[in-house]
């Protein structure tokens, strides 16, 4: 599990593939950036981009994990080199300051706007269909490991559109700094809020 609070902002420095099949996946090795690795071991999860990985090598700066091609498949970030926002697993010792986040993606986005609104930034965000009905106002999402709250949102053919309000201070130590219209991002919706849309569609069904 994991809160949505980036700890620190890493890098993909290197990409290997995992075979020669077109179904293979691919091995990354991370530089870390500003996030300890001392209290990590093999096997560990650390999110990437919102997408929880294990690690499998590790120095005192860096670490490797592998992503299946269906995990490439359903992400973006993952498969070039590049920025990455980077998160430890929680542990029950630590304040909760985003939301409970599983670090498994549920689907893509689609950046419609990303500008300085006053002293913030509005990013406004496409989300397909299949999410749609997860996302409420004052609602949280996750987009790109990043905990946020829903302020606007609006249905629309093929989906909704949200609004979120992002203050400096998140954009500076994110990789959200580099959005851009038309950009896809990875968004992972509440996990109370699947629950209870797990439950009422048992309900329905059990009439």
């Amino acid at each position: 599990m994991f809160t949505g609070i980036v700890a620190a902002v890493g890098e993909i420095s290197a990409i290997t593939p995992l075979g020669t099949e077109p179904d293979a996946g691919v091995r990354l090795n991370i530089d870390a950036g500003g996030l300890p690795l001392a209290d990590v071991a093999l096997g560990d999860s650390i999110a990437l981009n919102g997408a929880c990985m294990t690690v499998v090598a590790k120095t005192a700066s860096s670490f490797d994990v592998e992503v299946s091609r269906e995990s490439l498949n359903c992400t973006v970030g993952l498969d070039a080199p590049g920025e990455v926002n980077l998160e430890k697993a929680l542990t029950l010792a630590e304040r909760l300051g985003g939301h409970l986040v599983s670090g498994h993606v549920d689907g893509l986005g689609i950046v419609r706007r990303f500008e300085p609104v006053g002293e913030s930034y509005e990013l406004v965000i496409e989300a397909p269909q299949g999410l749609a009905k997860y996302l409420a106002y004052k609602g949280s999402i996750v987009v790109n490991g990043v905990s946020l709250t829903v302020n606007r949102i609006a249905d629309v053919t093929g989906g909704c559109e949200f609004s979120i309000n992002l203050i400096p201070h998140t954009v500076e130590v994110t990789t959200l700094k580099h959005l851009h219209a038309g950009g896809k991002v990875n968004l992972e919706v509440d996990l109370i809020a699947r629950y209870v849309e797990r439950m009422l569609s048992m309900n329905d069904t059990s009439r």
